[in-house]
């Protein structure tokens, strides 16, 4: 190769290394390499004249930026290699970008503003974000939020490599803010409040454990591949976006300082007028109340469980001889039953009340013609939409247990439950029905059960309804046959779970013989005979509709196998766990539930004579509210003697 034809390649070379690039979307490496340490960035010619710059091209050229540090220039080689070799070109690709905006400047100019705007639409949408599907209103962000004012203000002093570290490490911390908030419109809307950052990862295995059972494992698989893609793009696009702003605003630092004092001038005078849109102040600073809220909920929870040992370990009744314990009871089969989702809201609500409060009536009647008095009244659950194994533990314990902190503390110690102070009597065989229970269970000891029936061990050999894995008259039929049938000597307390009533309400079974009942196999028709998810979930009217017969069929069957199989030592204990999602109650209904005694002989409801409660199955309006924590103490008083 001859001199002559070196030096024209390393011209050639020279001049394709120099292709135009638009400076709105200049690698950030050149931008590094340029900057100098005092906190401005250099802008090279081509920036300053760039259409890509977005809208503040005019105020570049006005002001231009600070000269870069000088890069000492590489000295001509006095002694050229006559043959060099050859170098390596920019990337094909590269160069075609670069010459496709030097041909589409005005495409090229559009892109990088419109970047530049979704960058900012993202960042202030995250500043001001509800945690609350229900609070999603335009007016929450027409709102100047204090955050992005303090955080510009920091970038604007920093030196440009802190600079951008301090933007990623932003953009992380506000994408984790807007996954909360994300997780925490979940939480209301299903359990009617937030998400819980020590205690609630569990509750997203089983989350995905409920999608399985009933959406199938497609659907749910494919759901969380596509929370997780989701999650990663927003911890990639929001630190791109005010990595993005930041740059600008390096870019024109003159411009930056006056639209920041600017935006602080318009929060601080908000803020003292106390200025509103919408009866939201205009002042915001939701991410800071966001942040704050959550460190003192953790510190709350924390703190709390030393509190709650103290209420463990303080039991009236731990000492109670167990001959005088639940005296009033002896001889008598006692079942406590749990229906899924039964709450207040479909006993009084319009669209639910009018077919529930008809089985309640013509319940009390039947019961009435098989020698069965009840009465009623109502309890505070500690959740509500979910978390049923919450709503148990406190009725049985006599603690408030709203969360998984506390229940694996009390379900880990020797606290005495309603179910565990029969078995403590000696004169009770102790069983559980529980259908929902899919393998080993060791909670179980912790509630003093002999026995627990699971899903595993009922011979259930039927479909699936929903996430009810079967049908509450098949649970009370296995009931009657491996327990409540064989002749004993020994009276029994029993612990039903009835899940027909569980989300998503599709398909609802109907009642059947109980003759008919056999192994399960005769709900196959059936199952394909009711209503798909699908359907029923697009229409709120019809999730109601379908909520509504649930727990009617739920009632009429455990009302039907007490008058047909109940005698004159049956005592039965019903209750609701928790009030459904929002969907079917609305955001303000109350975590009230339903709980009614039933007792053939009148000896066992004049023990709770003074509790105020209705006649019959349907508690009044104006019947007492319990908390339901304080259930254990008062039927623990009704019924042992003498009272501690």
């Amino acid at each position: 190769m001859s001199l002559s034809s070196a030096h024209q390649r390393s011209a050639k070379d020279q001049a394709d290394s120099t292709e135009h690039t638009p400076p709105g979307d200049a690698p950030e490496e050149a931008v590094a390499e340029s900057a100098p340490e005092d906190g401005t960035e250099a802008a090279s010619p081509e920036t300053a004249a760039a259409p890509g710059d977005g809208p503040d091209v005019e105020q570049a050229q006005e002001e231009p930026a600070e000269p870069a540090e000088a890069t000492p220039a590489e000295p001509p080689p006095t002694d050229p290699d006559p043959d060099p070799g050859p170098r390596e070109p920019a990337p094909a690709a590269k160069n075609a970008v670069a010459r496709w905006r030097e041909r589409h400047p005005d495409i090229t100019r559009a892109l990088s503003w419109s970047l530049t705007v979704l960058a900012a639409v993202l960042v202030l949408f995250a500043f001001l974000m509800p945690d609350r599907l229900s609070q999603l209103a335009a007016s929450r962000f027409v709102r100047v939020p204090a955050e992005p004012i303090l955080l510009a203000a920091l970038l604007l002093v920093l030196p440009p490599r802190p600079r951008r570290v301090v933007a990623v490490l932003s953009g992380v911390l506000l994408a984790l803010l807007v996954l909360l908030n994300c997780v925490d419109m979940g939480f209301y809307q299903t359990l009617q409040r937030p998400f819980h950052l020590l205690f609630d990862w569990s509750l997203f295995a089983d989350g995905l454990s409920f999608l399985k059972d009933s959406a199938g494992g497609t659907t749910a698989y494919g759901a969380l591949a596509g929370a997780l893609l989701a999650v990663l793009a927003l911890l990639v696009l929001m630190p791109l976006a005010i990595v993005r702003l930041s740059k600008l605003m390096a870019r024109h630092p003159s411009v930056a300082r006056r639209s920041t004092l600017v935006a602080g001038v318009v929060w601080m005078t908000c803020a003292t007028l106390g200025i509103q849109v919408s009866g939201l102040s205009v002042a915001a600073k939701v991410a800071g109340q966001r942040v704050r809220g959550q460190v003192a909920t953790v510190q709350q929870g924390l703190a709390d469980r030393k509190v709650f040992a103290k209420e463990v370990a303080d039991d009236r009744f731990a000492k109670v001889p167990s001959d005088r314990l639940l005296s009033g009871l002896r001889g008598k089969d006692v079942i406590f039953t749990f229906i899924e989702s039964y709450g207040r809201g479909a006993v009084e609500d319009p669209a639910m009340a009018p077919g529930v409060d008809a089985v309640l009536r013509d319940g009390t009647r039947q019961l009435a013609d098989a020698g069965f008095s009840a009465r009623s009244g109502w309890l505070t659950s500690p959740v509500t939409g979910g978390g049923s194994w919450l709503a148990h533990t406190t009725f049985l314990s006599g603690l408030w247990v709203p969360d998984q902190q506390r229940y694996r503390y009390v379900s880990s110690s020797d606290r005495m439950t309603l179910t565990s102070a029969f078995k403590r009597t000696g004169d009770f065989r102790t069983v559980g029905m529980m259908p929902g229970v899919t393998r080993a269970w060791p909670e179980s000891k912790f509630f003093g059960l002999d026995h627990v029936h699971d899903s595993r061990t009922m011979g259930y050999q039927g479909p699936r309804f929903g996430w009810s894995r079967m049908p509450d008259q098949y649970t009370l039929s296995a009931f009657e046959r491996l327990e409540h049938g064989k002749a004993s000597n020994q009276p029994m307390m029993s612990e039903i779970i009835l899940t027909s009533s569980h989300t998503p309400w599709a398909p609802v079974p109907h009642t059947i013989g109980w003759d008919e009942v056999g192994d399960g196999s005769v709900y196959d028709a059936i199952q394909k005979e009711g209503k798909n998810r699908e359907d029923v979930w697009k229409d709120a009217a019809l999730v109601r509709q379908e909520y509504g017969k649930a727990i009617q069929y739920s009632l009429t069957n455990l009302i039907d196998f007490v008058t047909k199989y109940g005698d004159e030592n049956t005592v039965l204990v019903f209750l609701g766990d928790h009030q459904p999602v929002s969907t079917v109650v609305g955001v303000d209904a109350s975590r009230d539930v339903p709980i009614a005694i039933v007792a053939h002989d009148p000896k066992v409801l004049d023990q709770v004579s003074g509790w105020g409660w209705s006649d019959g199955l349907q508690p009044e309006h104006g019947a007492p509210v319990w908390r339901m924590d304080t259930f254990r103490d008062r039927f623990l008083t009704a019924f042992s003697s003498p009272q501690p």
